[in-house]
């Protein structure tokens, strides 16, 4: 285990990676809250309606859990690796679906380097410590039930919120473009997400995965 020094303490360097990764991207959060709020009233509602702002706060908020077990040298519960694949899974349709559907359009995250850390740097990071890292077991693919879990609730929310109160966080799902479009939208992205779910499943089952060809380096060099 790679470790550092923190004063008379020697840290995982894992752990500290993700906690200070979780900070970042938490920091990111609130400064797009509070330059949001120097424009005009905000309504928190709105604010944390969006996806990217749930599945960043989520896993960050796991990733820091994670670190902080490892810093105690506790096992992990049963619930946390199937729950990390779920929040790998969203910040990965985060990555993808502001890449290809959402750059360069008007609203979210007016800071820029905000904006990097919620949408590129962070998507990047937890696919990575996903891939990278061994402190997770093989999951079932039943596990793909869990995490379709928060995007469906999620859509459900803003299409009752869409039909009622009329605001929607991004434009492909506006009701006023007809139901058949976001219909069209809500299968794809539901077909999307258990699809990046499945490929974060199998990450986790293979010894082919880039750890499993890391730990098999470093078996061969010890």
């Amino acid at each position: 285990m790679t470790v550092f020094a923190v004063g008379a303490q020697r840290v995982p360097l894992r752990a500290a990676v993700r906690g200070a990764m979780a900070v970042v991207v938490l920091a990111a959060v609130a400064a797009t809250f509070f330059d949001t709020a120097s424009r005009g009233p905000v309504n928190p509602f709105n604010f944390f309606g969006f996806f990217t702002m749930q599945s960043n706060i989520l896993a960050a908020a796991v990733l820091l859990l994670a670190a902080v077990l490892q810093l105690r040298g506790a096992d992990g519960p049963e619930w946390l690796v199937p729950v990390r694949a779920a929040v790998t899974t969203d910040m990965v349709v985060v990555g993808v679906v502001y890449n290809l559907l959402l750059a360069g359009l008007p609203g979210g995250a007016e800071l820029p380097w905000a904006n990097w850390v919620l949408h590129v740097a962070f998507p990047v990071y937890a696919v990575l410590d996903w891939a990278l890292t061994r402190d997770r077991r093989p999951l079932p693919y039943r596990v793909i039930r869990l995490i379709l879990v928060h995007p469906l609730v999620w859509i459900l929310v803003v299409l009752v919120r869409g039909a009622t109160d009329g605001w929607v966080p991004y434009p492909f799902l506006d009701p006023a473009s007809g139901y058949l479009s976001v219909s069209l939208y809500v299968v794809g992205i539901a077909l999307s997400i258990a699809g990046f779910g499945a490929l974060v499943i199998l990450i986790s089952r293979s010894e082919g995965s880039v750890a499993g060809l890391a730990a098999r380096v470093r078996r061969t060099r010890g």
